[in-house]
C-alpha cells in the first residue's frame, strides 16, 4: 500500500489541479509543493532563471519531510520531481510514494502557460524543465495519465491503475 502520492511533471502540466482532486477523492490532505520552496528559489524562478540541483535539494528535503510527517492514511503532493535523483531524494521521506505523471505535448504545455496568469514560474522556463525531465522507470512506483484528459478522467485513470497494481 502506498502512503503518499506525488503528482509530478513540468510547469503547466496540471500537477496542482490533479493532486488537489486526488486528495479530495481519497480524503487525504493536499500539500502544494510550491509552498515548500525556499524564498530564494521562488525569487530565482520569478526572475526567469532555472533552478540547479543545489537549489533543489533543500526543496526536495522539504517534500520528503512533508511525506515523513504526514499522518495515515496518506498525503498527496504536487512537485515537479523531474529527475530520478529528485524522486530518490523524495523517497527518503517514505519509500511508499506513488508518482503520477500527466503527459502532454510541448505545444499543449506552451498553450496552458500562455493562458496562465499570476504564477511565479514564467513560461520561458518550460524548455529547461523539458530538457531535464526523466520519465519514471519501471522499477519506480509510477503511473502516467493522459494530461489532455479532464481532471476527473485523470483521477479515474490514476485510481484505476493504482488499484490494479494493488497500491490502494
Amino acid at each position: 500500500m502506498i502512503r503518499s502520492v506525488v503528482v509530478m511533471g513540468v510547469t503547466g502540466s496540471g500537477k496542482s489541479t490533479l493532486a488537489e482532486a486526488l486528495a479530495q477523492t481519497l480524503g487525504w490532505p493536499f500539500v502544494e509543493g510550491d509552498s515548500l520552496h525556499p524564498a530564494a528559489n521562488i525569487a530565482k524562478m520569478a526572475a526567469g532563471h532555472p533552478l540547479n540541483d543545489e537549489d533543489r535539494w533543500p526543496f526536495l528535503d522539504n517534500v520528503a519531510r512533508a511525506i515523513a510527517d504526514s499522518q495515515p492514511p496518506g498525503v498527496v503532493l504536487s512537485c515537479s520531481a523531474l529527475k530520478r535523483s529528485y524522486r530518490d531524494r523524495i523517497r527518503t521521506g517514505d519509500s511508499r510514494v506513488l508518482f503520477v505523471l500527466p503527459v502532454l505535448s510541448r505545444a499543449s504545455l506552451q498553450a496552458r502557460l500562455s493562458a496562465r496568469a499570476g504564477h511565479f514560474m514564467p513560461a520561458a522556463l518550460l524548455d529547461s524543465q523539458l530538457a531535464i525531465l526523466e520519465a519514471p522507470q519501471p522499477d519506480e512506483l509510477s503511473i502516467q495519465v493522459e494530461g489532455e484528459a479532464t481532471t476527473a478522467e485523470q483521477v479515474r485513470q490514476t485510481l484505476a491503475a493504482a488499484r490494479t497494481l494493488g497500491l490502494l
